[in-house]
């Protein structure tokens, strides 16, 4: 386990030098990380002097051109994945509507598809639509004290029509993280199609998509400190096989497919920043390192950093009798994601208190109201969310924790 230096990462977050932020901690992440300085340098150098229509023959278009490319190169190397698998988008929630639309061209009346209901809505939602073409759906359903997925259950939805598996990575609520790599086994030994959300996971380390064996995975850009847009990857085999949804005349080019609108040229640019970030960090606590290792490392030094401050909250909430903590209570099962239901007021009451404290958090059912339902807790009231990434100071728990206290002991208005 290798210490992080926070001073040198926060220095890479301009918002940590922003006098308006001052004094605030910022806990909701999940919502849409900080973003790194190479991304809004980036940004800011493209709208500039590259704010053209890339790949045409002019010195700016050809440059416009190239820094998007390498944006997909280089994200491409920390994903595991080669960069003709890598599509930009404006949302998640927008890819995961094409993706739908591409399967319905392939799916027939009685093909089966199954979706849990731990997933965020719009890795739930898209596929449950196709219902009205015929297609059975089947739901894969979390345990309602913990809101886990139990991947033995997969074993009596599986059957020879399934097409398609739709999962988190980590629900945004419950945070507990899904044995992805065992669950795509066992998908593709049935011949079905793996769709994976990783929104969630991805903060807190771009993952390993070769490893974890799924056919598509999905994750926010702008969640992982980089620019407002939405990256998937389609693993060649399963993108060959889906239907053009871009103009027809782009048919031909497989990162086009997927992508009918056409990406925003200045976001796909900055998201190279992303990668750049990831660097710096490796070369800053990794001096004498080859690059070759360095997806691996920044994963590890994420996750080290985040471990023990994860921990302390859980051990503060385990103790607490005035709430109820969803999902995993050990740190080493989920990510660093954590919501909980106040027994005595409505989530939304404690924001006000919290933030005259510097809290910075959300309240609501962050459209997983399939799975608050499943675990007994009404949608409408919601709960309270407070998540944090490597950049989050062990001073920040401290004052987190303070808030909590005395917004949970107050009665409120």
């Amino acid at each position: 386990m290798r210490n992080i230096d926070l001073d040198f990462v926060r220095a890479q977050f301009p918002a940590f030098a922003e006098p308006s932020l001052e004094r605030q901690a910022f806990f909701e992440n999940a919502g849409g990380s900080y973003a790194c300085r190479p991304v809004i340098e980036r940004l800011n150098e493209y709208y500039r002097r590259l704010k053209v229509q890339p790949y045409y023959g002019y010195p700016a278009s050809l440059e416009a051109g190239e820094w998007m490319d390498a944006a997909r190169v280089r994200l491409a190397e920390y994903l595991n994945v080669t960069p003709e698998e890598v599509h930009f988008g404006p949302s998640t929630s927008q890819n995961t509507y094409v993706l739908a639309q591409a399967f319905r061209k392939l799916l027939r009346p009685g093909d089966e598809i199954i979706v849990s209901n731990q997933d965020h809505e719009a890795n739930s939602g898209v596929w449950r639509r196709l219902a009205a073409d015929g297609v059975a759906v089947k739901e894969w359903r979390v345990d309602r004290e913990s809101g886990a997925l139990d991947p033995v259950d997969l074993d009596a939805l599986l059957s020879e029509r399934t097409r398609l598996l739709a999962l988190s990575h980590c629900s945004n609520v419950v945070a507990h993280l899904n044995p992805v790599a065992q669950i795509t086994r066992k998908a593709r030994a049935a011949g079905a199609i793996t769709v994976v959300d990783g929104v969630s996971y991805a903060p807190h380390g771009l993952p390993d998509v070769d490893a974890l064996g799924a056919d598509l995975y999905l994750f926010s850009l702008y969640k992982t400190f980089g620019p407002h847009q939405g990256l998937m990857v389609a693993r060649k085999p399963v993108l060959e096989t889906l239907g053009n949804e871009g103009h027809y005349f782009n048919a031909a080019y497989g990162h086009k497919r997927l992508v009918p609108a056409g990406p925003d040229h200045a976001q796909v640019a900055a998201a190279r920043g992303v990668a750049e970030y990831f660097d710096a960090l490796d070369a800053h606590h990794e001096a004498s390192a080859t690059a070759a290792g360095r997806p691996q490392r920044i994963r590890r030094l994420l996750r080290d950093a985040e471990r023990p401050l994860l921990a302390r909250l859980l051990d503060y909430l385990a103790a607490h009798k005035g709430v109820r903590l969803l999902g995993p209570a050990d740190p080493e099962q989920r990510a660093a994601t954590v919501a909980l239901v106040p027994l005595r007021r409505a989530p939304a009451e404690l924001l006000p208190a919290l933030a005259e404290r510097g809290i910075m958090a959300g309240a609501g059912h962050f459209y997983a109201v399939r799975l608050l339902e499943a675990m007994g807790v009404d949608p409408n009231r919601g709960v309270l969310r407070l998540s944090f990434v490597h950049y989050t100071s062990s001073e920040d728990i401290t004052r987190l924790i303070e808030a909590l206290d005395a917004a949970l002991a107050s009665r409120g208005p």
